[in-house]
């Protein structure tokens, strides 16, 4: 029943806006002190559906404000404005170890809203909604151009910002998973960057032999080439942004590399562990070889792999030499990674930067709770989820740790500390002068 005689009305600012921009939900015309449900539900793109709902109490005027109300319970409690994206779960009797990534940025997240009266957690299909609404959230801003680069052998997709640039450039790596990931790519271009989403470890059929040719240096280095020589490109403006096993061919690029030249580095969730006398190739298949003894599993059978690189090794051809490392480099660790020992990798880096002179250059955020999948903010977090290991296309499960509520957090400090950070040293000429942003 609604306040004054009036139906209850669902309003959203902005109804529609980028993934990484708060919205403010307001209801109104309730009655005064009504316990009311706010619920949220988006179908992915493999058809499963994601929910997150929020109780709430309307003040004296019968609203309900979720930017400045709390809520008392539900998938998530207390002042969480964004609090029905980011707890997002697969909806009772979902297919197990789902994760939710966005394949196609071309188009939005829908995002229906809905309240229903009382304090419910289920039946919401067979509920009647007092009032819906609906949002859409993009990666990709209006005028942004995404390009298939197929070129010197090199896959990927190219995002540049609309005007005629010349722009900073991303060269965007992701993890051991493989394949094409495009959509934080998409929203770097979003925030003035052009930024090339690099595939590799294709898990296509017939693309063995391509994925092995993936994983060698000169593959990166002439994606780097690639992006680095785009006429809308600011080609003494570069920098290398990875996830997980892509931070270690980050870190690997910089500091061996002599064609990868970056300004600056960006490292999610990595480590700097590996066989560097090795091929990157070489170095992915031993960590390969040894899953099948060092795995640990918990109670629900999803695996561990954070023992594997542990304890970190001393000899000084099994790490990337850091403190040769000239740029200044952010460095983002999840406390309870589970995926990889990222806390330890990152004390060791700091350890030997210190060594040789080059500490200053390193910035390192660590956050309590937080898991392996440090993703752009409001992402819905996933602590275990199927992953296809490469190359014996088996599906496993993996543990990537994290709390939802403290993993939220995370995602959005880091990923606003993300783009300072190459505001800070991408948006400058050489000469230090800072230049103008979109």
């Amino acid at each position: 029943m609604a306040g004054k005689g009036s139906c209850p009305l669902i309003t959203m600012q902005p109804s529609r806006g980028l993934i990484d921009e708060k919205f403010q939900i307001t209801v109104k015309n309730l009655l005064p002190g009504q316990a009311v449900t706010l619920h949220s539900l988006t179908q992915s793109e493999d058809s499963d559906f994601w929910e997150a709902f929020g109780h709430y109490v309307s003040d004296g005027k019968g609203t309900v404000k979720v930017a400045e109300d709390v809520s008392l319970g539900g998938s998530y409690d207390g002042l969480e404005p964004m609090g029905l994206l980011w707890s997002m779960k697969p909806v009772p009797g979902s297919r197990p170890g789902l994760r939710f990534r966005k394949k196609d940025v071309c188009t939005p997240v829908v995002v229906r809203i809905a309240v229903y009266t009382g304090h419910i957690g289920d039946g919401f299909t067979e509920a009647s909604a007092l009032a819906r609404a609906v949002t859409e959230r993009s990666y990709m801003a209006p005028g942004v151009c995404r390009t298939d680069i197929r070129q010197g052998g090199v896959r990927g997709t190219l995002f540049v910002p609309p005007g005629p640039g010349p722009f900073p450039a991303v060269l965007d790596m992701w993890g051991g998973g493989g394949g094409l990931v495009e959509y934080r790519s998409a929203l770097l271009a979003s925030h003035g960057y052009a930024s090339l989403a690099l595939e590799y470890l294709s898990h296509s059929e017939g693309q063995n032999a391509w994925a092995s040719q993936s994983l060698e240096e000169q593959y990166f280095e002439t994606a780097f080439t690639i992006l680095k020589d785009h006429p809308r490109v600011a080609s003494d403006r570069m920098a290398l942004l990875g996830l997980s096993f892509g931070s270690s061919i980050a870190l690997r690029l910089t500091v061996y590399s002599k064609v990868v030249n970056p300004r600056c580095l960006v490292c999610i969730s990595g480590s700097h562990v590996q066989l560097v006398g090795n091929s990157i190739s070489n170095s992915f298949h031993e960590f390969n070889m040894n899953i099948n003894g060092m795995t640990r599993t918990d109670d629900n059978n999803n695996l561990i792999w954070r023992n594997l690189i542990l304890p970190i090794p001393t000899e000084a051809n099994r790490k990337v030499q850091v403190g040769r490392i000239k740029c200044p480099l952010l460095l983002i660790v999840g406390e309870d990674d589970q995926n990889w020992p990222t806390a330890e990798s990152a004390e060791d880096m700091e350890k030997m930067m210190e060594a040789a002179g080059n500490r200053h250059l390193l910035t390192t955020l660590s956050y309590p709770g937080a898991g392996h999948l440090i993703e752009p903010p409001y992402s819905p977090h996933a602590r275990a989820s199927n992953f296809m290991l490469f190359p014996q296309r088996t599906k496993v499960s993996l543990l990537w740790g994290g709390e939802t509520k403290a993993h939220s957090y995370a995602q959005e400090d880091s990923w606003q500390k993300i783009l300072m950070f190459l505001e800070e040293h991408l948006y400058v000429s050489p000469n230090g002068v800072p230049l103008s942003k979109l």
